[in-house]
């Protein structure tokens, strides 16, 4: 916690000394009693002493004070909160190994249903757009805080095609990197969610997209989805009917995580996938800002005076 105006906190050694002037005067009073009447009298003089209950209601009143004194000096607390200005974008794999069913009730099911809890879970402030692709970019959306276009990319993926991360990655990258310079001199906050059960198969290589993008500050977090027993059945060019084994290329997630600063998460099932977009949810296009908190000061002062008087009248029928 730190202060606006730290000056004000003097006033905490004011009330140190009325503290000490406090004990002085209640010696005093103590022995004028013990001058007007016997040690030996006085309980038969005064039979009940208020004892701890004279002393309680001038605390509350001394703990209010040092609240309205920390009040003064105007706290603040550092908070997280939605960053206005960030942008994310969802680049969402749907080639025809996403149709496997380890994962359930398929991997490309399982991305979409994720990826539509990501959207619920993000700060409305936050830009989201998103980047769907098999052997070639499907649909661009760039990113905005408008939500409908994004969710209507999402609910109509569909599996096919080959892969080509590299090229929709790149892609990705030039939509953030646009949107970062429009918001003002600074750049703005951008992050990539890449989301990829396979290794590229046609477009550019992703490693030198990764590079470009870790030189301009754009974390890549990405998501390696399926198990190594993963499996779809696929038509040769004859017509037969084969299965074909489609392990997650989960060398290749890691590296673009590692070379642009993000993470790489390795997920088997909908539940997990589910929790790492969550926690992205969170963590991406927030950040930390300074909050005056006087008012909380203030209030509960106002509440120790409130039950250090009613105490006060309850016991003695008088105000301090």
């Amino acid at each position: 916690m730190s202060f606006a105006s730290p000056i004000w906190l003097l006033a905490l050694l004011l009330l140190g000394v009325a503290a000490a002037a406090y004990v002085v005067i209640d010696r005093r009073r103590r022995r004028a009693a013990e001058a007007f009447a016997s040690p030996r009298l006085l309980d038969s003089v005064a039979p009940l002493r208020p004892g701890w209950r004279r002393h309680a209601p001038m605390a509350l009143y001394g703990v209010a004070l040092a609240a309205l004194a920390v009040a003064l000096a105007r706290p603040e607390a550092t908070v997280s909160v939605p960053d206005s200005r960030a942008s994310v974008m969802l680049a969402t794999d749907i080639s025809g190994s996403m149709e496997a069913r380890d994962v359930k009730p398929t991997r490309l099911a399982a991305a979409r249903n994720a990826a539509l809890d990501f959207m619920d879970q993000v700060p409305d402030e936050l830009r989201v757009g998103a980047v769907t692709f098999n052997h070639r970019v499907r649909s661009i959306e760039a990113p905005t805080t408008e939500r409908e276009p994004v969710l209507q990319t999402l609910r109509r993926l569909r599996s096919s095609g080959g892969t080509a991360t590299g090229d929709a990655f790149a892609l990705s990258v030039d939509l953030l990197e646009r949107a970062r310079t429009r918001r003002g001199r600074k750049p703005a906050p951008a992050a990539m969610v890449l989301l990829s059960d396979g290794a590229a198969t046609h477009g550019q290589p992703p490693g030198p997209v990764a590079e470009r993008a870790a030189r301009t500050g754009i974390p890549v977090y990405t998501v390696a989805l399926g198990t190594d027993s993963g499996s779809i059945e696929a038509r040769t060019r004859t017509g037969e009917t084969v299965r074909r084994s489609v392990p997650p290329d989960r060398e290749t997630m890691r590296q673009i995580a590692d070379t642009t600063g993000g993470r790489y998460f390795g997920t088997a099932d909908n539940l997990k996938l589910d929790e790492i977009y969550e926690r992205l949810g969170k963590d991406i296009g927030r950040k930390d800002e300074k909050r005056e908190i006087t008012g909380a000061f203030a209030g509960a002062a106002a509440l120790l005076l409130l039950a250090g008087g009613a105490m006060s009248l309850r016991w003695f029928g008088r105000l301090p």
